[in-house]
């Protein structure tokens, strides 16, 4: 059972609110580019566990299974 790139993009947007979210999957691999004020001042670690927050349940019952992360505040982009 997958999750579609939807799905991933609700959720976090539902925990981040105002962030601006792509999400590319294949229904086992996805790649999300986030852009968020709520990265300020965070680095890396913290924006990504802050991202896994958000998918905690879709990670834990096996439907997201590898996600890579780019996290960026408006100014970085």
């Amino acid at each position: 059972m997958s999750i579609s790139n939807d799905d991933v993009i609700a959720m976090i947007t539902e925990h981040i609110p105002n962030a601006k979210v792509t999400v590319e999957g294949d229904g086992y691999k996805y790649l999300a580019h986030i852009v968020s004020e709520a990265f300020q001042g965070l680095n890396t670690m913290k924006r990504h566990q802050l991202v896994y927050a958000a998918l905690n349940d879709a990670i834990t019952s096996g439907e997201l299974h590898a996600l890579t992360i780019k996290a960026y505040t408006p100014e970085e982009v």
